[in-house]
């Protein structure tokens, strides 16, 4: 059969800042510290995947760690997020210890599912996060699910609910659009559009081409953002939540981003160019914050090497704590588990008929 390769993708203009003033310097810096925290995790965590001491899928967030920064500079630690299966960033952003992720894609007892989830499943009641689901579109109507639980409720609390561009084509999606606006839901649906699902560019895949589009036609707010800046990410964020905290129900936002490894660690890549990838890398959103955060003199380059060993420092302590816990024993295997007493088939712990 022969190979297709894409045609060499142009990346998304990057949008002027508003204002360079706008955000603080603690926010600046916040998000700087952040995106090299989840980019830097990242890297080592492919490194260990490679040696073999992570198993299973594995899908890197490289990239694309504005979505995250410019969001969780929004949010209260009390708001949901619920994700797909490219999970490892968003808990980092939520504030969950980088140790707790790395022993439970090390499938160790210390790990934040108790080592039963692996690297698609991360989840922290602590920090309301809801995974982490490998089902493609399974978190969109859990994500409505969790929105209509706090409305029910009477709380005034907002859930991001971010998918990939491939899962916009999931019939549950649409279903979970009509529910949250006929009920003013308040949650904020994010396609994290980095252009592939899986290894297939969104105009092979679809015959709407700007996704954010797909929202009209339930006449929810839906509109493109620049996934590549966390300014523009935190205006868009911000208006959301204020959107549905009101009570005026949900947002859809696609977020044009990139990630520059593959899908997942066994992704040879060869849908897209070497020189597609250069072009998003030069928009780098780490790179964009630190430029801002140095010419305002934010920072000096002493203090950034600080805040550059503080990463490393918390990375290396993650493995370590991950590398030196224990499995789980065969016990776990019956714990965490839902069971009937009464059910039928079931006559006792270890017989069925």
């Amino acid at each position: 059969m022969e190979k297709v390769v894409s045609k060499t993708k142009k990346a998304t203009p990057v949008a002027e800042t508003k204002s360079t003033t706008k955000f603080s310097k603690e926010t600046y810096i916040k998000w700087y510290e952040s995106m090299l925290l989840m980019r830097k995790f990242e890297e080592k965590t492919g490194q260990l995947y490679i040696q073999q001491k992570i198993r299973g899928f594995c899908h890197l967030y490289i990239g694309q760690e504005a979505l995250v920064a410019g969001s969780e500079s929004v949010l209260r630690r009390e708001d949901r997020v619920i994700t797909a299966y490219r999970d490892h960033a968003h808990p980092i952003g939520r504030g969950l210890h980088p140790k707790y992720i790395m022993a439970e894609m090390m499938a160790k007892v210390t790990g934040c599912s108790k080592g039963k989830g692996g690297s698609m499943h991360i989840f922290s009641k602590e920090f309301n996060f809801f995974g982490g689901h490998g089902i493609v579109g399974g978190q969109i109507p859990l994500g409505a699910g969790i929105a209509f639980a706090d409305k029910y409720n009477g709380n005034d609390l907002v859930t991001l609910c971010y998918m990939g561009d491939g899962a916009v084509r999931q019939g549950a999606l649409h279903e979970a659009f009509n529910m949250a606006m006929l009920w003013k839901l308040p949650v904020i649906f994010i396609i994290e559009n980095n252009n592939y699902a899986m290894g297939t560019s969104v105009e092979r895949t679809s015959n709407v081409h700007d996704l954010w589009k797909l929202g009209l036609s339930y006449e929810m707010p839906s509109y493109p953002v620049d996934g590549m800046t966390c300014e523009a990410v935190h205006e868009a964020i911000e208006e959301a939540v204020a959107r549905a905290r009101k009570g005026d129900g949900p947002t859809l936002l696609e977020m044009k981003t990139y990630r520059y490894k593959g899908h997942s660690m066994s992704d040879a890549q060869s849908y897209r160019t070497k020189d597609e990838v250069k072009e998003y890398q030069a928009q780098d959103p780490i790179e964009k914050v630190l430029a801002t955060i140095r010419k305002n003199n934010w920072m000096s380059e002493t203090d950034i090497e600080a805040a550059e060993q503080k990463v490393e420092d918390i990375v290396a302590e993650s493995v370590k704590f991950a590398e030196e816990s224990p499995f789980p024993t065969p016990d776990e295997l019956f714990k965490d588990v839902y069971t009937q007493d009464d059910y039928p088939y079931i006559d006792d712990e270890n017989k069925i008929e």
